[in-house]
């Protein structure tokens, strides 16, 4: 094992004591494949590390494990009280929403027992998968009779000649209305670890890194809304990134009282699960660790859980168009392009108003198109006058106004304008989760957190924005003209694991925008990007451009993947997946770069299938159609800033 010599000086200033090469106490933990390894140890300093091993290469070099609490402290004086037997764990379960119907995942798992200087105990349980490691905090001690968080000492150091590429989370109290943070910032991409966040609030997860032949992604799942959410700290020196805490605004008030920002318990206090995915690129993009760590799904009524396609004015048309004749002519849309849903955004209830809504619903089930609509989750914690406004609050409210759009036939809730990630931010998150599936509703949640695997545990969540979407580039040139590598980011990082509202998909103009994306590009975000229901942003004038195999491929256009599969790409420059339906092989593509690309797919595993390809004509809104076949070695040139799809059947 080759450990740079100052890893023991930065984990030193992290920890407040220094590392030494030699270890009081080990243990190793491996995949069933054999190819990861966990070391977990004791340093010679009393304090837990551990380190992880791909094929015999350190990935993540030795790094700190621990957990403050106010009335116990499990970061320094430790010792080995207990390690458990090696277990094997599997789980096969199912999801409408994400890259496969059926996932299968299989880990060993240990569990190692710490004890304090004062006797105090807390379990550390590890798993190591094929495609990487995670771990949790568990403190059941009965001796510690309140369990109050003060900080976690979980850090992951990094090869210093190792790459990243992170988003930024914003200070909390900025933006719009004082809505930030939202998970709505671009990546810095392929930067040298270590490189500071440009906002002091750190950065959030999934982050993702490179590492020699190895890629790393870092993420949490398994939010039960006790814990609040994580993140990287800004600061990260030497490559060593530690996690991070919301900052203080990110809480639940409704102008009296205000929620907790931090984790805390009287009985059971046990963190989320802290996940590194390590393999290849491929390995990565393939994963399911999101999921495979987050809770089995609630007891609920399966047959509202309908994932689909919506039709939505707001994206391109904005404010003044949610009026009931605009939104009639969008049902008429949707059902025109065989689309489940149209969403009807904010301000329905003042510029439609109930009535006409179980209007507007009696007319979309007369064509087999549901209806969402739009809510203002927010109490006194931003400035936003969007209504409905402060609705959904209490329990009571909720269970009234959901009890109401039920009674109306409404389909499911836009929730957007959260707070952050505190404690009882998320507690909240997960009440109106709760409360809509036992209305029946489905939800998607705008203006807010990384889902974090919430889609298993809650299947009627069908999407999360937590990105900065499709609606940015049509409020200013500059997020236009960094959509292309922005949306080949996407992929890779915030739309790995967890379902993503981007919105995405025009193919005319935007209003006061010069467009910088091809239209094969815009197509190919129909298949690339995975959400429960995807709200396509293009008007019926958009779609009335289109040749007639582009308008029949969105009509049939499946609403769920029995898998996926990554093809080829790398992060912010070009993406090739597949996804089947059926028996039926989606390929989509994309290429950010600022020339045309030739890329050379192993599309073996389709086996010698025909399709008719749709890219790029000879301009940026012309489209073209060929056929392709698939093969070991199929030859497709991508134009810049352009795209393809391509269903192989």
């Amino acid at each position: 094992m080759i450990i740079r010599s100052n890893l023991g000086m930065l984990l030193g200033l992290l920890a407040g004591t220094s590392f030494a090469a030699s270890a009081l106490a080990a243990t190793t933990l491996s995949s069933p494949d054999q190819h990861l390894q966990l070391k977990v140890e004791l340093s010679a300093q009393q304090q837990l590390v551990y380190s992880v091993a791909r094929d015999s290469q350190v990935v993540i070099l030795p790094s700190a494990l621990g957990l403050q609490l106010d009335a116990a402290d499990f970061t320094q004086q430790l010792k080995l009280a207990q390690t458990s037997p090696v277990k094997s764990v599997t789980d096969t379960y199912e999801m409408l929403v994400g890259k496969r119907r059926i996932n299968h995942y299989a880990a060993n798992e240990q569990v190692v027992t710490i004890e304090n200087a004062h006797h105090q105990k807390m379990d550390v349980v590890f798993r190591v998968s094929n495609d990487g490691v995670a771990f949790r905090y568990v403190v059941s001690d009965p001796a510690i009779k309140f369990k109050k968080f003060v900080r976690e000492t979980t850090s992951f150091a990094l090869d210093d000649k190792a790459r990243a590429w992170l988003q930024p989370i914003a200070v909390a109290q900025t933006g719009f209305a004082n809505t930030n943070p939202s998970y709505e910032e671009h990546y810095l991409m392929n930067i040298p670890v270590g490189t500071v966040s440009p906002s002091k609030a750190g950065w959030v997860f999934p982050a993702l890194f490179n590492s020699g032949d190895s890629w790393v992604v870092l993420t949490e799942a398994d939010m039960d809304g006790n814990w609040h959410a994580s993140r990287l700290q800004a600061a990260s020196p030497g490559g060593v990134y530690q996690l991070g805490t919301p900052m203080a605004a990110e809480v639940f008030t409704d102008g009296k009282t205000v929620g907790n920002l931090l984790a805390e318990s009287k009985d059971l206090l046990r963190s989320p699960w802290r996940i590194i995915g390590v393999g290849s690129l491929p390995v990565i993009m393939n994963s399911n660790l999101g999921s495979d760590l987050a809770a089995p799904a609630i007891k609920m009524d399966a047959s509202i859980i309908k994932p689909g396609h919506a039709s939505w004015s707001w994206a391109l048309l904005k404010d003044d168009f949610t009026t009931f004749d605009v939104q009639k002519k969008f049902i008429d849309y949707a059902a025109d392009m065989h689309w489940e849903y149209t969403l009807i955004d904010a301000d329905w209830d003042k510029k439609i108003g109930y009535a006409k809504l179980r209007q507007l619903v009696e007319y979309g089930a007369t064509k087999n198109v549901g209806v969402l609509v739009w809510y203002n989750s927010s109490g006194a914690w931003n400035t936003t006058k969007y209504s409905p406004k402060s609705q959904l609050l209490t329990a009571a409210q909720r269970k009234q106004e959901f009890a109401r759009l039920r009674d109306i036939g409404v389909k499911g809730v836009k929730v957007d304008f959260f707070a952050g990630d505190g404690q009882s931010m998320m507690a909240y998150y997960i009440a109106i989760l709760k409360d809509a599936a036992d209305a029946g509703l489905l939800v998607n949640f705008h203006g807010s957190t990384l889902p974090r695997g919430w889609a298993r545990t809650y299947p009627n969540l069908m999407s999360m924005e937590a990105v900065k979407g499709l609606e940015f580039t049509t409020f200013g040139q500059k997020d236009q003209d960094a959509v292309a590598t922005h949306a080949a980011m996407l992929p890779f990082a915030r739309n790995l694991f967890d379902p993503m509202d981007f919105t995405p998909m025009v193919f005319a103009d935007i209003p006061k925008i010069e467009r910088k994306t091809r239209n094969g590009f815009e197509l190919a975000e129909s298949v690339l990007f995975l959400s429960g229901i995807q709200h396509f942003a293009e008007i019926p004038e958009g779609m009335a451009t289109v040749p007639a195999y582009v308008k029949s491929f969105l009509q049939t256009l499946p609403v769920t993947w029995d898998d996926s599969r990554f093809v080829d790409g790398y992060p912010g420059q070009f993406v090739v997946i597949a996804r089947r339906a059926g028996k039926a092989w989606y390929v989509a593509a994309i290429n950010a770069t600022d020339s045309d690309k030739t890329v050379n797919l192993d599309l073996s595993f389709i086996g010698d299938k025909k399709a008719q390809m749709i890219s790029d004509g000879d301009s940026s809104r012309a489209f073209v159609q060929q056929p392709v076949q698939a093969a070991k070695d199929t030859r497709i040139t991508i134009k810049t800033h352009g795209g393809f799809v391509a269903v192989f059947e």
